[in-house]
């Protein structure tokens, strides 16, 4: 793939607030609840351990950032990830980058385990 030598900056920008989305741990974890079907915030801090506000917070985010959408129903609202068949290829290219790299970024002092561990992030691995 070529790639042109002029970089463009300013388009840059929306990847990189993109990537910034998703680099919250429990964003992603919400995301991939997600793509197993509809849930709500309370099947959701049900499911993923996680505190009301915390899941309503990192919501808000992706709903910001169009990755998810809401519908009432009854007294709740139920969430579903938008644009499932590219979300799904985004996070297996991620899969693969991270094999293909032997899980690198884990070692990375700017952005690997420690400065996740130092910021005090928590998350909780669960199956979808």
């Amino acid at each position: 793939m070529a790639m042109n030598l002029e970089v463009d900056r300013v388009g840059l920008a929306p990847a990189a607030m993109l990537f910034h989305a998703l680099s919250e741990p429990n964003r992603l974890l919400i995301l991939r609840h997600l793509l197993a079907g509809e849930h709500s915030v309370r099947e959701m801090t049900e499911h993923l351990g996680l505190a009301q506000s915390t899941v309503s917070a990192h919501l808000a985010c992706l709903a910001d950032c169009g990755l998810v959408a809401s519908r009432p129903q009854g007294r709740s609202t139920r969430w579903s990830t938008r644009h499932d068949p590219t979300l799904i290829g985004l996070l297996a290219a991620t899969e693969r980058l991270l094999e293909a790299t032997g899980y690198a970024v884990v070692l990375c002092p700017t952005s690997g385990a420690a400065s996740v561990d130092t910021a005090g992030s928590q998350v909780r691995e669960v199956s979808v």
